[in-house]
């Protein structure tokens, strides 16, 4: 192991965390090495144990070491093993002042839960386990605001739910999937359970581009699997003409003539984009997935998938020799929830609420001498000059922040960094020039 004194260049706060966190990066220092104690690297550096201890609170921040009290400071081992490998990425670390690394909504914007469950029965009752998995109401509501005409709809647990589901029912070991690049790190970990090739296509301002988009149908993929708005982790929406554009393409391609759709619309209640879904040109070969994770309450863990009734049959015949359906006093809250004159203007407010916070996060950075795109939804991307740094260049000043790597699929990531611009409140002046500074770390 080669010593830490020497690889710190500058004897700073910043720069002794930098000169740890560099040693880490390159695997010189592994998980589980112990570190030097506070006063011995204060003295090999000629600095107060203060200055030695500042960095460390830093580099515990930025999640790259832990304490373990009289036993010393330890480069920290991957966490939480029952975590798949690049959902590891987004478990932001405690301690942080300020933690923008989680992708989650502010929770005092999600609509208040108390009226609906006042209002839905006390008796979780189901009169058969054959029944139809949804409730009518909910049903019939969901299929009067789909973004296309639909022949079939079924509510699953969430997002991820449904677009596990779905691949459980379309594909088969070493179909090649088209992903967005960069894509929500869970994606990918899906597609290593099913062992499916990914194929990166890049984005634009306005979605996936269509030139890589047909140069990847090439490769006759069996799914497309794209986030149409408010995408995690960029913040595009894919426009409408470019979403008929993409439809043509794949109805156009030879190579490609039996792939499905798969749309994760997650933040569908909060983006301020236009509903759009590739199912207005091929309603026969797209399966949207819609979530109220974000808008109405994580925990509910409620979401639908529709489209072709065949596909999704698939879907209901396969869950029900799992979980069956999801809790029907669930779905009835969802629909309390959709319905009720109040919850709905709390979530006009709540969209609103984050676009304004993704405008003025945008303006505070290029104030600052930065540049950020203004996104949709909750979360934006920050191109960085090295993405190690800016974390702990953020961390040094109590920001945590969710390091891009995990997000792209390819193999030479562009050093970015996923911002949650959705928890901003009062801080974005600060946090905007906070990130124009660690943009050139």
């Amino acid at each position: 192991m080669k010593s830490v004194a020497l690889e710190i260049r500058e004897r700073s706060p910043h720069g002794i965390a930098t000169g740890i966190a560099r040693l880490i990066t390159a695997g010189d220092l592994a998980p589980g090495d112990r570190l030097p104690t506070v006063r011995q690297l204060a003295a090999e550096l000629g600095v107060s144990p203060a200055t030695v201890s500042h960095a460390w609170q830093t580099l515990n921040s930025a999640g790259l070491i832990t304490s373990r009290g009289r036993s010393g400071s330890f480069v920290r081992a991957e966490p939480r093993e029952w975590l798949p490998r690049r959902y590891r990425g987004l478990d932001g670390k405690l301690g942080a002042r300020l933690d923008l690394s989680r992708g989650t909504p502010d929770p005092d914007l999600l609509p208040a839960l108390g009226p609906a469950l006042a209002r839905v029965g006390a008796r979780a009752d189901t009169p058969s386990y054959q029944a139809k998995p949804d409730i009518p109401e909910l049903h019939d509501l969901l299929r009067a605001t789909w973004p296309a005409t639909v022949e079939s709809i079924t509510v699953l647990n969430g997002a991820l739910d449904a677009i596990d589901r779905a691949l459980a029912a379309l594909v088969r070991f070493g179909d090649r999937v088209l992903v967005e690049d960069p894509t929500f790190p869970p994606f990918m970990d899906l597609l290593d359970h099913y062992g499916l090739e990914a194929v990166p296509v890049p984005l634009d301002a306005e979605g996936m581009r269509p030139d890589a988009f047909a140069a990847a149908l090439g490769l006759s993929p069996a799914i497309v699997l794209l986030q149409p708005r408010a995408h995690n982790p960029t913040g595009i929406s894919t426009t409408p003409e470019r979403a008929e554009q993409l439809a043509g393409i794949l109805a156009r391609s030879r190579t490609a003539q039996d792939a499905i759709v798969v749309e994760d619309d997650a933040s569908g209640a909060i983006s301020a984009s236009p509903d759009v879904t590739l199912a207005a040109w091929l309603p026969e070969r797209v399966l949207h997935v819609r979530s109220f994770s974000k808008s109405h309450g994580p925990d509910l863990r409620i979401g639908a998938i529709g489209g072709p009734r065949p596909l999704v049959d698939r879907v209901v015949a396969r869950r029900l020799l799992g979980p069956g359906w999801t809790s029907r006093m669930t779905q009835a809250i969802l629909h309390e929830l959709l319905t009720d004159p109040a919850a709905i203007a709390q979530i006009e407010q709540a969209r609103t609420a984050y676009a304004a916070r993704q405008a003025a996060l945008a303006d505070a950075v290029q104030e600052a001498g930065g540049w950020l795109a203004a996104g949709d939804g909750l979360n934006a991307w920050l191109r960085v000059a090295d993405e190690r740094s800016a974390m702990v260049q953020l961390a040094a000043v109590g920001i945590q922040v969710a390091a891009g790597s995990p997000f792209q699929p390819g193999d030479s990531p562009d050093p970015h960094v996923r911002v949650t611009v959705g928890m901003l409140r009062d801080e974005i002046p600060t946090v905007g020039a906070a990130l124009a500074v660690a943009q050139q770390a």
